[in-house]
């Protein structure tokens, strides 16, 4: 890219008690949200939850019923989407089939009138950017989709915005190549600076790619925070339920301790009296002890269900006395391999207290 995209500041982005209805339903339910200068922020959420709405309200192509959208100091809820000045990737890439790679990517700057001379120098830098240089001249229907997908992202950043809006640019790939590009998405926003706002449904993809993260459902934001925290301290049980494989087990709690089925739990924070709470298990955090029980590992006993093989990886299914299923995941090497039980096997499970974490039972 040119010197005037390394000078360009990046904008944050202010939004303030937006609500969007459609008819009784609200998409968005006033949600307020900062983003922050050069910050990649992913909207996460099942479909339906109002992720792509809010993304669509700041692209200018949604007006909220209420509420503001503010681009560094300037109000834009009633700009239209032409006057914004971000760039926007789509879902479908949206290229013009009957025009070549470099049209284009050249077509934003067309539209603001740039000097022919200066288009071409300017599609050139943001081909080599996306790794595209020397594709100039093909057409839309001789690329792959990861070539169609970084033609989208170059026509998005050529003209320089300081905003960058992506909505699930890499749900038509296959894992693998989504992988690479996940990275390579990554390191572009490192060194292009803009303020990044991604839309997906993928967990792995958001804790992956974001410096933060905004879990959303029925149109309002149950946790903003990094991704690591997202899914080691979700909010509630939505956020632990939706973001990584889960299991929940109730507990009770008197004097200021929790306890399954009569034992007492040590837990990463003592619970509140007068809240009713699960136990979060993720299956990467559970181990199997054999012999002495740890000193702070909470152990739960069971019998091996199921064991699947599934290449790095092996799952097993645990049953514990009250019918709970749960999945414990290892690394798939022989030597831990050869210590898992046999299907129908006892097994114990262990569960540091500084993985054991209370979720607000039936909390959004």
């Amino acid at each position: 890219m040119s010197e005037r995209a390394e000078r360009a500041e990046a904008l944050p982005i202010f939004i303030n008690d937006v609500t969007k209805t459609y008819g009784k339903v609200f998409a968005l339910d006033g949600v307020s949200l900062d983003i922050r200068s050069g910050e990649f922020m992913t909207l996460l959420g099942p479909s339906g939850s109002g992720k792509t709405t809010l993304l669509m309200v700041l692209a200018g192509f949604n007006r909220p019923d209420h509420g503001s959208v503010k681009f560094g100091d300037r109000e834009v809820v009633r700009t239209p989407p032409h006057q914004r000045d971000v760039g926007m990737v789509f879902q479908n890439y949206a290229l013009f089939p009957h025009m070549s790679v470099e049209a284009n990517v050249g077509f934003p700057l067309k539209l603001r009138k740039v000097p022919q001379g200066e288009i071409a120098e300017r599609v050139e830098g943001a081909l080599d950017t996306v790794q595209l240089g020397g594709y100039g001249s093909r057409q839309i229907d001789q690329l792959s989709g990861g070539q169609k997908q970084r033609v989208a992202l170059a026509r998005a950043i050529v003209f320089e915005p300081r905003i960058l809006l992506m909505d699930e640019p890499l749900s038509a790939l296959d894992k693998k190549l989504r992988e690479h590009m996940q990275i390579e998405l990554r390191h572009l926003h490192e060194k292009l600076g803009m303020t990044t706002v991604y839309v997906t449904h993928d967990q792995r993809e958001a804790l992956t790619m974001s410096d933060r993260v905004a879990v959303i459902n029925h149109g309002k934001v149950m946790q903003l925070d990094e991704p690591r925290r997202i899914y080691d301290f979700p909010a509630n049980k939505f956020v632990a339920d939706f973001v990584g494989e889960s299991t929940f087990l109730p507990v009770t709690v008197a004097n200021g301790t929790a306890s399954y089925n009569g034992t007492a739990l040590h837990t990463a924070e003592p619970p509140a009296s007068g809240e009713r709470y699960d136990l979060l298990m993720r299956p990467e955090r559970l181990t199997m002890v054999e012999g002495r029980k740890p000193k702070d590992v909470n152990i739960f006993k069971g019998k091996v269900q199921d064991l699947v093989f599934q290449g790095e990886s092996f799952l097993m299914y645990a049953e514990l006395a009250d019918g709970t299923l749960v999945p414990v995941r290892g690394i798939a090497q022989r030597d831990a391999m050869a210590k898992v039980p046999k299907v129908g096997g006892a097994v114990s499970l262990g569960l540091h207290k500084e993985d054991a974490v209370l979720i607000v039972a039936d909390g959004e």
